[in-house]
C-alpha cells in the first residue's frame, strides 16, 4: 500500500516539475485557497456560537430550521 501512495506522489511530483507552468500554476492555486481561506473566517462568522449560549438552544435552532418547510418562491 504504502508502494502504491509513493509511486503516485513521485508521479504527480515529476510531472508537475517537467511541466512549464506548473511552479507558477500551483502558487496561483495556493494564494487562491488563502484568499478563500481569509474571506471565509473574515465573512462568516459562527452564528450558533454567538447567538446562543448553550448546546440545547444551537440544537432547538438547527432542528427547527431543519423541519421547517418553506413555500417554494415565485419568481
Amino acid at each position: 500500500m504504502f508502494h502504491l501512495i509513493k509511486n503516485t506522489a513521485l508521479f504527480y511530483r515529476d510531472g508537475f516539475r517537467s511541466m512549464v507552468l506548473g511552479r507558477t500554476l500551483w502558487t496561483i492555486i495556493l494564494i487562491k485557497l488563502a484568499v478563500l481561506y481569509l474571506l471565509s473566517q473574515l465573512f462568516f462568522q459562527d452564528y450558533l456560537q454567538n447567538h446562543f449560549s448553550t448546546d440545547a438552544q444551537r440544537a432547538d435552532h438547527v432542528i427547527s430550521n431543519l423541519t421547517t418547510t418553506h413555500p417554494p418562491s415565485t419568481n
